[in-house]
């Protein structure tokens, strides 16, 4: 392979310490809340819900014909 020649040489020192700055730190941000319920959730329970009414109101319906019927 052919060796690639920079601009820049790295040089270190020969006394004394060797610091590097470029230290990550830990950055808190805001927490960001989330929904308990998914709207695919909410969307499902609401049409198990009308679903549920429409059989009750079918039930009822039927319990009336029966009666007037005796």
């Amino acid at each position: 392979m052919a060796e690639v020649k920079s601009m820049f040489r790295e040089v270190l020192p020969k006394q004394g310490q060797l610091s590097v700055e470029d230290v990550t730190t830990m950055v808190l941000c805001k927490p960001k809340l989330l929904p308990l319920k998914s709207l695919t959730l909410e969307k499902l329970e609401k049409m198990q819900q009308a679903a549920q009414d429409t059989i009750r109101q079918q039930e009822m319906a039927e319990k009336e014909d029966r009666q007037i019927a005796h």
